[in-house]
């Protein structure tokens, strides 16, 4: 982690200037020069806003709302979001891992409990499932020692096989 400290701190300050700082500040600026540049220059619309706290109170109004709205279309309606989440699994080396990770353990995890049933049944390996945990010790330890997070190590998504 010490090695990435600059990089963490610049992503934590990028961050945070993006969600909180540029946020406020784009919101402020938009407020004060809709309303000074445009709603003061025009008569029908400065009788329905005489101030600029109301301008502003009636836009939390309305607005806001209508924001959220927006953003909950955007993850839970649209296909925008699953997207960006195809984008990110694609791109993100940590989550790709994950993802073959917890693949991996889906697979050895039925195939174990396959043994423990026919196990708890009294009922002897074959010379073929013997092998086949054999394999799957082999192949396990083999990802161990040789799985990466590096995009270049990894399978794509499109490939059926594990590393």
């Amino acid at each position: 982690m010490k090695k990435n400290l600059p990089f963490r701190t610049w992503f934590y300050f990028r961050l945070g200037w993006s969600t909180y700082f540029a946020f406020l500040f784009a919101a402020i600026n938009t407020l004060t020069v809709t309303y000074y540049l445009a709603i003061e220059k025009y008569p029908a619309l400065s009788e329905i806003f005489p101030t600029f706290g109301q301008y502003v109170l009636y836009i939390g109004i309305i607005g806001i709302p209508i924001l959220i709205c927006i953003g909950y279309t955007h993850y839970k309606k649209s296909p925008a979001y699953k997207s960006e989440a195809d984008v990110v699994m694609e791109s993100n080396p940590h989550t790709r891992r994950m993802l073959l990770n917890s693949e991996t353990m889906l697979g050895m995890t039925l195939q174990l409990l396959n043994l423990i049933a026919k196990i708890s049944n009294d009922e002897k390996l074959s010379d073929v499932e013997k092998k086949s945990i054999l394999k799957l010790q082999k192949d396990l330890a083999e990802h161990m020692t040789k799985r990466s997070i590096h995009p270049s190590k990894l399978p794509t998504i499109f490939d059926n096989k594990s590393e």
